[in-house]
């Protein structure tokens, strides 16, 4: 059985395949409760308004993992960078360097785009993905507090 990982930009075509990995990954961080989208929205927002972009870990053809990303502005830097939302491989293929394959894909897309910097969040009680960002070298940043308006408070903020 063919082991190596390819990568590959994700199409349309891998709407389905993309909101499975997204559901799964909510599972795994007991975070089913907030998955509110749908193959329509998630295909209108990444393949029709290009909100995002997906690449895809496969073994075999099969897919085992993807990173959502796309690109944000620092006013520090004055430039943009690369923002990482998703990073998820499945549990049967975890262990086998395919996060690390799929992440440093993501630092070469960074590159090649000029990227002052990339970004990402983790879970504090995740304690495996934190120990494997560091492994790579990334560094956590507890003076920033990541702070988030949902969409009732949005919508309770717009009317003041």
């Amino acid at each position: 059985m063919d082991t190596e990982l390819t990568i590959r930009t994700a199409t349309e075509a891998d709407t389905a395949t993309i909101l499975d990995f997204i559901r799964k990954m909510a599972e795994y961080e007991k975070l089913t409760h907030q998955v509110d989208t749908d193959e329509a929205s998630l295909r209108r927002a990444l393949f029709e308004e290009h909100q995002a972009e997906v690449i895809l870990g496969e073994v075999a053809e099969k897919p085992v993992g993807m990173a959502l990303f796309f690109h944000n502005f620092s006013t520090f830097k004055g430039h943009h960078g690369l923002y990482l939302e998703d990073l998820f491989v499945e549990q049967a293929y975890r262990g086998k360097g395919y996060g690390k394959e799929l992440l440093l894909h993501l630092v070469g897309i960074a590159r090649e785009r000029g990227c002052r910097r990339m970004e990402w969040i983790a879970l504090d009680w995740n304690r495996p993905a934190i120990e494997f960002y560091q492994s790579l070298g990334a560094e956590a940043h507890p003076e920033w507090i990541l702070f988030r308006l949902d969409e009732e408070k949005i919508a309770a903020l717009s009317q003041k």
